[in-house]
């Protein structure tokens, strides 16, 4: 069975609310100079790109196998979304800071910009899958509400 790469939007999904939340927390104690919050968003996206590709090769194979090299390679490219969905947000910044905004304001454009990601990656994935309107736009809403509650628990739990 060949097993070509896909576009896969659950990593890419996944990847703009785990920004989200690395933003959140990072600004719990006081908010990071904005090259350190760009730098957690990055390697925060790599790490867990890395453990997803680990892991689901452990699951298809078992933990004693060895996979094959382009195996790993095809599972690999399908989990990049996650780190692609770390970009914007780290992007954003590096471009707030350039552009002069306060720590906080670049805190909440990187934020912002992860929830944008999150929930345009959700309604792309349901526009691709061909899903109803009230589909896609339930699934904007559900994602944009997940965003939310992340910020909202790092405020109370973290702040």
């Amino acid at each position: 069975m060949r097993d070509e790469p896909r576009r896969d939007y659950v990593g890419a999904v996944y990847g703009s609310l785990l920004a989200a939340s690395v933003v959140a927390g990072a600004s719990a104690g006081g908010t990071p100079h904005p090259l350190d919050l760009a730098a957690a968003v990055l390697s925060t996206g790599l790490i867990f790109w890395v453990a997803h590709v680990y892991a689901r090769l452990v699951g298809e194979r078992g933990a004693t196998a060895h996979p094959y090299r382009s195996r790993v390679r095809v599972v690999a490219r399908r989990e990049w979304p996650l780190v692609e969905a770390a970009i914007p947000p780290a992007f954003a910044a590096l471009v707030g800071w350039s552009a002069g905004l306060s720590r906080d304001g670049v805190a909440w454009l990187a934020l912002v910009v992860a929830l944008v990601g999150q929930v345009s990656w959700a309604v792309a994935a349901t526009v691709r899958a061909r899903a109803p309107r009230p589909t896609v736009v339930a699934s904007a809403f559900i994602n944009l509400g997940l965003g939310l509650l992340i910020v909202l628990l790092e405020v109370i739990f973290l702040h």
